[in-house]
């Protein structure tokens, strides 16, 4: 019997559910590279005023006054942003800031783009139009969170990168994925299999951030922190090598969260790992000595 034959036979036994899910990959994967190549990626439900938070922080002479305005027109935007300001860990001297000003100066730019994120995303995680996906997207959002608390304080100490910056990488980390998530719900039949889903992710959430954080103007390194972190033959340079580092370091502690008895295994097999000298006791000392830092993070990024 020829090979075509035995590939018929399988396609051909594969049960109904499995030859839907098939169908619904091939038209999804179809959709997301026309979406790349007409770069008309953009996440649905997205507040507006996030994305003009973005474009003004970009801006060369952006001025206080102006930062003020934008983000002082979206209350809730205004209140995360005051939250940040007074958390623990943007604030280690503990004077309480009531005034959005005051806030934004303390904060710096990065952390402000990690605060607009974080309302947007939190907008979008409770939208209706994805009630489908809500718990995917609880716990997209929890993994994000989680990561850019580690990258802050992973960055803080180890002194490599700014830690606003890191904060903000780890945020944005799983941009991606979560355009993928918003998008499949059109395609219900992909959950059936989900090492076919897991393998869309894997090939696709990449070039997808990408595009999605050049649109937000987020800076190069990030950008390339993002798509490069999970390559570890990559040959990023200068701080966006130091932030793709901090990443990966980041992704996999929050990932032995769990199960801390897997940090020494993973650890001493990550190239990233070992660039920074974060060893298994030196992970576990700074998870101990950050935890209240940490969880005064998540809480003001809105976890």
């Amino acid at each position: 019997m020829t090979s075509n034959s035995s590939e018929s036979n399988r396609v051909g036994s594969a049960s109904p559910v499995q030859r839907d899910a098939s169908t619904a990959a091939f038209e999804f994967v179809r959709e997301l590279s026309i979406g790349l190549s007409e770069s008309s990626i953009e996440l649905p439900s997205f507040p507006e005023v996030a994305s003009r938070v973005q474009r003004v922080l970009s801006e060369e002479d952006a001025s206080t006054d102006r930062v003020v305005r934008v983000i002082g027109a979206e209350p809730l935007l205004a209140t995360r942003v005051l939250a940040m300001a007074n958390s623990a860990a943007l604030n280690p001297g503990g004077h309480r800031i009531s005034e959005l000003r005051s806030a934004i100066t303390r904060l710096g730019f990065d952390a402000l783009r990690a605060a607009a994120i974080s309302f947007a995303l939190a907008q979008l995680r409770t939208a209706a139009d994805y009630k489908e996906v809500q718990r995917y997207l609880d716990a997209l959002w929890q993994q994000s969170v989680l990561v850019a608390s580690l990258c802050f304080v992973i960055a803080r100490r180890s002194r490599s990168v700014n830690a606003d910056t890191a904060m903000l990488t780890g945020l944005v980390h799983g941009v991606g994925k979560l355009y993928i998530l918003t998008r499949s719900q059109r395609h219900p039949a992909l959950f059936a299999d989900q090492a076919m889903y897991e393998h869309i992710v894997n090939d696709w959430h990449g070039p997808i951030a990408k595009v999605l954080l050049e649109s937000w103007h987020m800076a190069e390194e990030i950008a390339g922190a993002v798509c490069a972190y999970t390559d570890d033959t990559r040959q990023l340079r200068g701080t966006g090598a130091a932030l793709a580092d901090v990443l990966e370091v980041a992704v996999w502690l929050a990932g032995c969260r769990q199960a801390p008895d897997r940090i020494a295994g993973i650890l001493e097999s990550s190239r990233a790992a070992m660039r920074m000298g974060m060893t298994a006791s030196a992970a576990g000392t700074l998870l101990s000595e950050s935890a209240e830092e940490l969880a005064a993070l998540r809480a003001a990024l809105g976890c």
